[in-house]
């Protein structure tokens, strides 16, 4: 295809984006649409298909009396989702992603909450609910009971008006990486103006490739949404899988992909072959990728990786831009005053400054929370949660809860999550710069840095890492290592490292501080420690977490590890 084609192309997409004000205005403007837009396995179906799909199950919401309720959806990665998505769409309802990661009262706390009238799931999710008080009835998408109901209602009208923009659309869990779980609310309008850009990019000659976790805005934003607006085809995968990640891009003659926290090493853990960049690949977008392997898998598979910044909340929005640095965010649209600030004065944190190598040289006084201070905002609240809605929008700004320094140009870095300061001896700092350090180390595939606390006062640092393939933990190298960093500051080494097999994430991909947290030193893993004031790290032995535990009772803090 030339260039012209593709402009075209592109800017028919742009088009429709721009006179679509809601979700529903997506769906209905692909009726009739011949072009194949869904793949999943060996089935595929036309975007006119999809529209078909989606009014059946429209129809039938209406029918059951389910139309602009609560629809509570614990699936995998099937087309039933997609077509829930679009029928909610219809009917004015609102779509309940659950988070299948989460368990037992856990994930039936989150369904209560947020009032589902009904939750819809397959016999492969049926343990998960077995047990436990979910507040609605289930139905099962793979009995035939349901595909009976949706093939009577087949070939459904298309509602003569949709729901307006400002109508509740979608409930989304927060991670909870860092704490409980809050849902969002997302808005038919507010989702269309975030997947916007995305679709923009995209003509209907791309395929792109969705095993994100649809409960995640990550898929829906970063590709199902664009590629509903701007027609591409979309090819779902039941479940994110590294080792067929190759194999089912080349078949399908993916042109691009969303991601979104470790997806990028795990492919990347696959062993590397000469055809690698043997694929369509053309770009992938996403999240919270290390700067190491981004590089790395531009170099190995061809395309470009793309990482922007926006809140699940959607209160500040950072794009990139060309030629910034490799790890920085970018910069905020213009318009949208985005600063660094301290969260106990409030005000603006100072200017990053930057050694030789790049490194961070003053965390303590650059690092703050990213806050939007202009009363425009496009956050539309959390779910039933009027306490963390006013911890959001306290003082009349939005409160990311992300942590970030800002350079003299006005670049913006990440910094890890609000959660993830350590106060050692008095001092506060974040644990995105520990991390970075410990990114360094030849041995080390990835680490996440958290606080545990202390005997006395405050917390400890402890470092859960992840060694590459083939490698063994020398503590005395380590040692060494720590000790040659300059950037290192006074109080940041860990005192405790637990090597890991591999690190925790949460559902969505995410490293889950949260659970490597809730365990601390009481584990089966290797821990090794530093016993004395010496940068030297001994095995931690059943009798040193046995004194350790007096220590916190003599000092009235044993509360702390129960």
């Amino acid at each position: 295809m030339d260039v012209g084609a593709v402009a075209k192309r592109r800017e028919a997409a742009r088009n429709i984006s721009a006179m679509a004000e809601t979700i529903f205005d997506l769906v209905t403007s692909r009726v009739g649409d011949d072009r194949v837009g869904l793949v999943f396995e060996d089935q595929t179906w036309t975007w006119g298909d999809v529209v078909e799909e989606s009014l059946a199950r429209a129809a039938l919401l209406h029918q059951s009396g389910l139309a602009g309720k609560h629809i509570g959806v614990l699936l995998d990665n099937l087309p039933e989702y997609f077509f829930l998505l679009c029928a909610a769409a219809l009917t004015g309802s609102v779509v309940v992603g659950a988070n299948d990661t989460r368990r037992g009262e856990a994930l039936a706390s989150d369904l209560r909450h947020t009032d589902c009238a009904v939750v819809f799931t397959d016999a492969s999710k049926a343990e998960l609910l077995a047990g436990v008080d979910i507040g609605a009835p289930v139905r099962f998408i793979d009995e035939s009971s349901w595909t009976d109901e949706v093939g009577e209602q087949r070939g459904a009208s298309i509602p003569s008006s949709g729901p307006p923009d400002d109508a509740l659309f979608l409930l989304v869990f927060t991670s909870g990486s860092t704490g409980a779980p809050k849902a969002v609310r997302v808005s038919q309008g507010r989702a269309v103006r975030m997947m916007a850009g995305a679709a923009a990019v995209y003509t209907d000659a791309d395929v792109l490739y969705c095993s994100m976790p649809m409960f995640h805005l990550n898929a829906l934003m970063g590709s199902l949404f664009p590629a509903l607006s701007a027609g591409s085809r979309v090819v779902l995968k039941r479940r994110f899988s590294a080792t067929t990640f190759l194999s089912d891009v080349r078949q399908q003659k993916c042109t691009s992909f969303n991601y979104v926290g470790r997806a990028l090493s795990y492919i990347l853990a696959q062993p590397a072959t000469a055809e690698d960049a043997d694929n369509a690949l053309v770009f992938c977008v996403g999240a919270e990728a290390s700067v190491p392997d981004r590089k790395e898998f531009r170099k190995r598979f061809g395309c470009y990786v793309v990482e922007g910044y926006t809140s699940s909340e959607g209160g500040v929005s950072i794009n990139p831009f060309p030629g910034m640095p490799e790890d920085a965010l970018g910069r905020p649209p213009e318009g949208m005053d985005v600063a660094i600030v301290d969260p106990d004065s409030g005000a603006e944190c100072a200017r990053a400054a930057f050694g030789p190598s790049r490194e961070l040289l003053n965390a303590t006084e650059a690092i703050g929370e990213i806050v939007r201070r202009d009363t425009t905002t496009s956050f539309e609240g959390y779910y039933a949660n009027d306490r963390a809605d006013a911890v959001r929008t306290r003082d009349g700004w939005f409160w990311s809860g992300d942590l970030g320094y800002r350079d003299e140009e006005g670049t913006f870095y990440f910094a890890g999550r609000g959660d993830d300061w350590l106060r050692v001896d008095g001092e506060n700092f974040a644990a995105a710069p520990v991390e970075a350090i410990l990114a360094r180390h030849p041995d080390v595939a990835a680490s996440v840095v958290f606080a545990v606390p202390d005997p006395r006062t405050g917390d400890q640092v402890m470092a859960a890492v992840e060694l590459r393939p083939d490698a063994t933990f020398d503590a005395e190298v380590f040692a060494e290592f720590l000790a040659a960093q300059g950037d290192l500051g006074t109080k940041w080494s860990p005192t405790y490292v637990r090597v890991v097999d591999a690190i925790p994430v949460t559902g969505t991909g995410k490293l889950d501080r949260k659970s490597l947290r809730a365990h601390r030193w009481q584990t089966e893993d290797p821990i090794w420690w530093q016993c004395g004031r010496t940068l030297e790290y001994v095995p931690m032995t059943n009798e040193d977490m046995k004194k350790i535990e007096e220590e916190f009772e003599a000092a009235g803090r044993g509360h702390l590890l129960r």
